[in-house]
């Protein structure tokens, strides 16, 4: 279970929240709402250990996640607005870099069917710098497919993406849920998976 407990944090001078507290049970997802600039991208960044919070404290399991360090990030994958692939490697060549920053085993195979199932079939061995913005969107989402932390924090993940993939992608994160995972996401797009009874934290006054 994630717990977040009196989290505060600023940016410059401008204190984007305070006194934040929720907790997320396994097989739930999280929707972050809030206008632009109240402080969702550095809730989720600093949820996974890469912004430092003024104050409170985030629980794993119910232990603060800076005494567990590597065992809590293991647990965690992070997309965030940006790709975080490299342009002048393909697709493939970007999923084995990340596949073993991330600590995941994962074989050659499971490589070509994660970007396969993200509708990149014929794409694998291009440059990811001949892609469009939302082939490119896709191999980044193929993490999601070869990794086994428990804690998905999806900053916008549905940008770039056609009806397709976006149904796609649901999909992806619905059978994390169904399996016990935990998501914690932000969009601007009007999405069946955030139209339901999910739980919602919405940052801001209005």
């Amino acid at each position: 279970m994630l717990e977040i407990a009196n989290l505060a944090c600023s940016r410059g001078d401008r204190q984007l929240f305070a006194g934040l507290n929720f907790s997320l049970e396994a097989g739930s997802l999280l929707y972050v709402e809030g206008r632009n600039g109240t402080g969702k991208t550095t809730l989720l960044r600093t949820i996974c250990g890469l912004f430092l919070a003024d104050e409170g404290e985030i629980r794993w399991n119910g232990e603060d996640t800076r005494s567990l360090a590597e065992e809590y990030t293991r647990e965690v994958v992070y997309l965030g607005h940006h790709n975080g692939i490299k342009n002048d490697l393909t697709g493939l060549e970007n999923l084995r870099i990340s596949t073993v920053l991330d600590g995941d085993e994962v074989d050659e195979e499971q490589i070509w069917s994660a970007l396969k199932k993200m509708g990149l079939a014929g794409f694998e061995d291009l440059p990811t710098k001949v892609l469009s913005q939302g082939q490119k969107r896709r191999v980044a989402l193929a993490r999601l497919l070869l990794n086994d932390s428990r804690l998905w924090v999806l900053d916008e993940p549905f940008t770039a993406l056609d009806t397709a993939a976006v149904d796609l992608l649901q999909s992806v994160i619905a059978e994390h849920i169904e399996k016990g995972g935990l998501v914690i996401l932000t969009t601007h797009q009007e999405v069946a998976l955030t139209s339901g009874q999910v739980q919602r934290l919405r940052l801001g006054r209005h």
